[in-house]
Formats: structure tokens, sequence, C-alpha cells
């Protein structure tokens, strides 16, 4: 049971990158056919070194990553709170609240695009671009870091806070001493999910902006797959994949190690 499982990974996943790999040590223009296609050594990864824009479009998506994520995690901690609690009609609540998230994202951007097209500056100053960015972005993945917060309340034993009652604990030294330390796990596998995927956000601003105006708003996943269907530029654009790859793959391997942490101080 276990060879197809690991074949089946082989062939999905170590093909294309190894496959990604050799492109990026080649230079590959299809704009310059008769280059042929010359090993070239790391030289496309210290073009990219180079590249002014390449560390923009890092930048931006360092900042995307890091605004959307925080405003999720608060708003979908408010959300799972709430829905905890017992009350009439709660199961039409938690039912209604994950319909942003069940909307593909090429229409809800569409959506949100239409909302600010109309107002003047919104979509073509390079600041206030990232403000339907995020906004839409929020809106569409709150409800699921909110799922999985509650997920990891519902986990909580009712005796503890039973406990801090009698002891006089406020509400707020209930939540800061009992539900947050407990809850910690699920809030490091709720920011290890969402920011690895605001760190390859591409449908939300390709339709939203287009990493405009400019590129005011492209992040690194809008530039690799610029380089690569639009320059053509098959080596160099590799070379952009597999650095967003090791960089993507280094901040999981942190995420996994913080979370090992806290499950041992948990359990401790």
């Amino acid at each position: 049971m276990v060879a197809p499982a690991v074949v089946t990974i082989l062939l999905v996943a170590l093909f294309p990158l190894t496959w990604t790999v050799w492109e990026s040590l080649h230079l590959h223009d299809l704009r310059m056919p008769w280059l042929g296609q010359p090993f070239v050594g790391l030289e496309n990864y210290a073009e990219v070194l180079r590249d002014r824009r390449f560390w923009g479009a890092m930048g931006h998506t360092l900042w995307f990553a890091a605004a959307s994520v925080s405003l999720e995690l608060v708003l979908g901690c408010v959300l799972a709170l709430a829905m905890n609690r017992t009350f009439r009609g709660r199961a039409l609540v938690r039912a209604s609240i994950l319909i942003p998230w069940a909307i593909p994202t090429v229409v809800a951007a569409l959506v949100w695009r239409f909302m600010f097209e109309g107002l003047e500056g919104w979509l073509t100053h390079d600041l206030r671009a990232w403000v339907p960015v995020i906004l839409s972005d929020v809106w569409k993945t709150t409800p699921f870091v909110a799922l999985l917060l509650l997920a990891g309340l519902q986990g909580i034993d009712p005796a503890l806070y039973e406990a801090a009652r009698i002891d006089g604990a406020s509400p707020w030294r209930q939540f800061r001493y009992v539900t947050l330390p407990l809850l910690a796990p699920a809030i490091m596998v709720a920011l290890i999910f969402r920011t690895l995927d605001a760190f390859r956000v591409f449908d939300l601003i390709y339709v939203l902006t287009g990493g405009g105006p400019g590129t005011a708003t492209e992040p690194i996943a809008l530039y690799t797959f610029n380089t690569l269907m639009h320059n053509l530029r098959f080596g160099y654009g590799s070379a952009l994949s597999v650095l967003v790859f090791l960089v993507t793959f280094g901040l999981a391997l942190g995420y996994i190690r913080l979370l090992g942490r806290g499950l041992t101080d948990v359990r401790s």
C-alpha cells in the first residue's frame, strides 16, 4: 500500500521540481531560440538576486502575507469565540459564515473589483490599491481561520473555565490564561496554512489589480508567471520558482518547529 503512494508523490511532486531545477541551470529563452539551451550554472540565480523587481515583488508578498494573515487571525479568533457559545440558530450561523470561503477566488476577486472600480483612485494608486486586495483576502479567508480555531476551542475542557470562575478569574483572564495557551496549537496550524497560502497568492491579485498600477501590487508568484508566460524566459523563471520554493519550504519548517515546541509546552 505504501509503494503506490510513494510513486504517486514522486510523479506529482518530485519530477516537476527536478525538471524546474534543471531548467533553472540553463539559458532557455524562447525569444532567442537560436541560442539553444546552454548550461549556465547558477547565473540565473545570480541575476535574480540582482533583480530589483524580484526584491520588490518579494517585499509585496511579505507585506500582503503579514497584513492579511494578522487580520484573519484576529477576526477569525473573534468569530470562533462567538460561534463557540450556545445560542439559537448557531448551526445556521456556522454554515452561513463559510459562504465567502466557498466562493471561488476568481469570482470573489471580480466582485471586489467591480465594487472598487467605481471608486476613483482605489485601483490606480500605489498604496490604496492594497486596500481592496487585503480586504478581499480577509473577507474570503477569515471563515477558514475561524473554523480551525473553533475546532481548537471545542477541544478545551469546560471544567477549566469553571475552575477559573471559582477562583474569581474575569473573562479576560480566562481568555488570557486558559483559552489562549490551549488554543496556541490551533493558532499555529492556522498560521502555517495561511502564511504559506498567502505567500503563493496569484489569482486574487491577478484578477483584482493585475499587479498594478505598474508593479505596485505584484507578488512574487505573479512576477514568476509574467516571466515565464509573457517574457518566455523559462530558465530565469524556473530560478525564480526554485527560490520561492526554498523560501516557502524554510517558512514551513520554521512553523513546524514552533508548533512542536508549542505542543510540548502545552503537554508539560
